[in-house]
């Protein structure tokens, strides 16, 4: 068994790495730093199949979602390597599944949930939270979460302060006054099997399905 980073030396290897971090960064809008360890036996490289990729990766931004840092580990592989097309030169040809842990900052959040991308999911949380809308700000302090809206007929907008947690494969946020709780919609393919609050970040564990 062997393993390598995205610097390990022979052209069958290093086209193996740069075809996957080609394909990962075109999966992002943006990726600041990216490493790659590749698992598997050097006739299954051959052969264009991985046991296995572990990947960290900070600064990425996906489907508009900025993340502080993403650590992930995917399942077995199976690849086409096209050596003659340098800007694709590895294509993925079945679904695998990926598990890991990806961290956001709360002004991230913030900012992600202010943008035309996520808007609606964060007028969904408050309306179904607090009974208003727009969101106008979210906020992580330490582990709780605090919700702002608007309100007309007054210049003070309403807070709220919110504890988190996952449950039945997605993120659960309850309202500590009233016990009220929502469930966000989540992606079929992905399930959260932990989340939670600390220092000013979100931080989810679980699972997801890809398919290239």
């Amino acid at each position: 068994m062997i393993a390598m980073n995205a610097n390990s030396s022979g052209p069958l290897l290093q086209l193996l790495s740069n075809g996957l971090q080609i394909w990962i960064r075109g999966q992002c809008d943006d990726v600041g730093e990216l490493k790659l360890n590749l698992q598997g036996s050097a006739l299954q490289l051959l052969r264009g199949k991985l046991e296995g990729v572990s990947l960290t990766a900070r600064k990425v931004s996906f489907q508009k979602l900025p993340l502080l840092r993403a650590e992930l580990k995917s399942g077995a592989l199976q690849a086409h390597i096209n050596p003659s097309n340098p800007g694709q030169p590895i294509q993925l040809s079945h679904p695998f599944t990926i598990d890991g842990e990806v961290v956001l900052s709360g002004a991230d959040l913030n900012r992600a949930l202010a943008s035309d991308r996520w808007r609606w999911l964060g007028d969904l949380i408050s309306e179904q939270l607090m009974g208003l809308t727009p969101l106008q700000t979210l906020s992580i302090d330490d582990d709780l979460l605090e919700l702002q809206a608007a309100v007309i007929a007054t210049q003070d907008p309403v807070r709220a302060r919110f504890g988190l947690q996952a449950a039945e494969g997605t993120i659960q946020i309850t309202q500590l006054e009233t016990g009220k709780s929502f469930l966000l919609p989540m992606d079929p393919g992905i399930h959260i099997d932990k989340a939670n609050l600390k220092a000013g970040q979100l931080i989810l564990q679980g699972k997801a399905t890809v398919s290239p």
